[in-house]
């Protein structure tokens, strides 16, 4: 088996495994790292067409990773950093 045949196989590996993550941040990451060696594969096969698929996979899912990572707490209706929460606010007084 060559090297690119052994990067096509551990791609499609690190691919499936996002389907055990549980937590979404995770699944995107693991997506991310995939579409990484995906591209490797593209590279030394000379497929543009993964290439570029693959960047757009790798850019999106990072780019939903820090998306959720930066705003996921306010998006799940935390308070803002600093705020109390009711119940604190009502024992200080």
């Amino acid at each position: 088996m060559s090297a690119a045949d052994w990067i096509g196989w551990t791609a499609t590996a690190v691919f499936a495994c996002s389907y055990l993550a549980r937590d979404p941040r995770r699944l995107r990451l693991v997506q991310a790292a995939a579409a990484a060696i995906w591209i490797a594969y593209g590279v030394l096969t000379r497929a543009a067409p993964v290439i570029g698929a693959n960047a757009a996979v790798a850019a999106i899912a990072l780019a939903s990773y820090w998306r959720t990572r930066t705003c996921g707490a306010r998006q799940a209706g935390a308070a803002p950093q600093g705020a109390t929460s009711p119940s604190r606010a009502a024992i200080s007084s």
